[in-house]
């Protein structure tokens, strides 16, 4: 009895200096939890701290591509002491490194003492190489970075960054943010007090594609989406804003649309709106790219323009994929204007260096069952085969380029989803290789990409059997479950790597993009449907990586909760227990 009450009274003392009884050691790569003898308190390490010096990567997500050098002293940092130096501190470098100060902060401020002061304060220098400062993100762009931590003799950690651009020295501050990790035996933030890492990644083009349309997203939804891209290292955001479903975007030459189109006054993207989401974004690292996309998907806005037929046709399944229906009259010649003004619009706000053109799911039959069409086809003597309607298509697709690029000024690349037009009868006819940037959305199997690659044409993958994040949930026009299910976990999204898909063509591949169409999602869901399914998609395109999902998995838990602490609601994939216990839930161990 008395021996349990000196355990008892030892406890007591001990939870009141330290958090947990656990300590971490590392062993044969894997943190195992021991526990915490007496005499031993100043040696306790916690787990975060172990997962960083336990494998060469250091639960960095995503991997990096270059040297990684982390040494296993950890020291304690003062994070009212963060000061920052650069020799070209543009607008942008300034905004994201008060996001970065406001994010280590808001972990100073969870913890239990946060007014301590006996951390190291932390001296950041950024040196950009590039002549001339440059706040545009291209397919082109140099992303790559080079991070190294380093005490002064005065105990100062020193952070210098060399980067090509801002975009660069971006992600380097997003690496040295997860290599800040929280003791909760000592309750501090803590650094490692020398690092070395070299990065950049294997693929220009990362992207999330959110519909808007379908179901309208908030701007606070909009810009925490980005704000996981950011954490990601994915950095192009398609917004595919308008659909037969709402017109919710604000032109301001043809703002009835919007007025007609919307679901509500309230529930638009205004010019302010979406000017404050080009701006969170840029200095996120992120471009914003527009999609308008047709001649189909188009209806709700539209009806008092006469332009539009098919508008809401029954039996749906006769006129669209799914209801509302609604598509062009391409032989409209005032179409064209208003195309025009749109894409003005869209120029002036987004500063396009590529734009979305949509281009899918036309239904021929609509065009069919058009008189003013077919009668438009008789005059020219055309036919009414699937060859003809190609025809009519691409005449719609020349005579909208040209607007666009009216209002660009010159030629830019136009990207285009797989489709009818897409087949290899008819590509070359309407969609010229060195104008075109095909989207595949068809299987990451479909004999149509070994066409594409074949034809020279440059692609962007979102194959819908491993990256379209809607799948998996109740049908909406059926019983059942939705048409493109199951469910795709993370695992298969990691290993949908364009090596695998393209082969030896792969430098074709600009990269991927996880889609989320918004049937049925909105606000609520987002972040739970992309997160953090679009992070094992952004390391493989970051890292490129030669092995499968089960290397990355113990650092995809710990990216997870590098979301959820940045207020991002991202899905747990597994319970906390095997986040603590690294490769014991797995059924088969490696």
């Amino acid at each position: 009895m008395r021996l349990l009450t000196l355990l008892g009274l030892f406890c007591i003392d001990y939870i009141s200096a330290f958090s947990s009884p656990w300590s971490w050691e590392c062993e044969n790569h894997k943190c195992i939890k021991k526990e915490i003898r007496k005499g031993e308190e100043n040696d306790a390490v916690c787990l975060e701290a172990c997962q960083m010096f336990c494998s060469k990567t250091s639960g960095l997500w995503p991997k990096p591509t270059g040297t990684v050098d982390i040494s296993s002293h950890i020291v304690p940092l003062d994070p009212a002491r963060i000061e920052v130096n650069s020799r070209k501190a543009g607008s942008l470098i300034n905004k994201a490194v008060k996001s970065f100060k406001e994010d280590i902060i808001s972990r100073a401020a969870t913890t239990r003492d946060s007014s301590e002061r006996d951390g190291k304060p932390l001296s950041i220098s950024i040196f950009l190489t590039e002549p001339q400062e440059t706040d545009k993100l291209t397919m082109e762009t140099d992303e790559s970075y080079h991070l190294v931590i380093s005490p002064d003799e005065k105990g100062k950690l020193e952070v210098n960054i060399t980067a090509p651009n801002f975009f660069g020295s971006r992600h380097a501050l997003e690496t040295l943010g997860q290599l800040i990790i929280y003791d909760d035996l000592r309750n501090k933030l803590m650094a490692p007090s020398n690092v070395n890492i070299s990065d950049k990644p294997a693929y220009p083009y990362r992207g999330i594609l959110l519909d808007t349309s379908r179901n309208y997203i908030s701007v606070d939804t909009i810009k925490k989406t980005i704000n996981g891209m950011a954490a990601s290292k994915l950095n192009y955001f398609h917004w595919h804003i308008t659909d037969s479903h709402s017109f919710p975007y604000v032109s301001k030459s043809r703002p009835e649309l919007s007025l007609y189109g919307a679901y509500s006054p309230k529930k638009v993207y205004t010019e302010r709106d979406i000017d404050e989401i080009i701006d969170f974004a840029k200095s996120r690292g992120v471009r914003v790219i527009p999609e308008f996309d047709a001649p189909a998907h188009v209806g709700e806005g539209w009806q008092k323009t006469g332009y539009v037929i098919c508008l809401n046709a029954q039996p749906w399944g006769s006129y669209c994929v799914e209801p509302p229906c609604g598509q062009f009259d391409v032989t409209k010649d005032g179409l064209y204007d208003v195309l025009e003004d749109i894409y003005g619009d869209m120029v002036e706000q987004f500063d396009p260096d590529i734009f979305h053109m949509g281009g899918d799911e036309v239904h021929f039959t609509c065009w069919n069952n058009t008189k003013s069409i077919t009668d438009w086809m008789t005059e020219r003597g055309w036919g009414r085969e699937e060859a003809d309607f190609a025809k009519l298509w691409g005449y719609f697709q020349d005579k909208a380029a040209d607007r666009l690029f009216r209002k660009t000024g010159k030629n830019i690349p136009i990207i285009m989803w797989t489709s009818t037009l897409t087949k290899k009868e008819h590509i070359t006819k309407y969609l010229p290789k060195d104008k075109y940037i095909i989207q595949i959305w068809t299987t990451g199997s479909d004999p149509q990409i070994d066409e594409l690659l074949t034809g020279g044409y440059k692609l962007i993958l979102s194959n819908y059997d491993a990256l379209y994040l809607d799948c998996g949930f109740a049908g909406w026009v059926t019983d059942g479950n939705n048409w493109c299910s199951p469910y795709i976990g993370w695992q298969k999204v990691y290993d949908n790597n364009p090596r695998k898909i393209a082969g030896s063509r792969v430098n074709q591949v600009l990269g991927s993009e996880a889609a989320l169409w918004t049937e049925q999602v909105d606000s609520t869901a987002v972040d739970s449907r992309l997160w953090p399914r679009a992070a094992a998609m952004a390391e493989t395109l970051w890292s490129d990586p030669q092995t499968s999902w089960r290397e990355a998995e113990s650092r995809l838990l710990i990216h997870r909760e590098r979301l959820v602490r940045r207020g991002i609601n991202a899905d747990a994939l597994e319970p906390e227990w095997c986040l603590q216990n690294e490769n014991e839930c797995p059924i088969d161990k490696v």
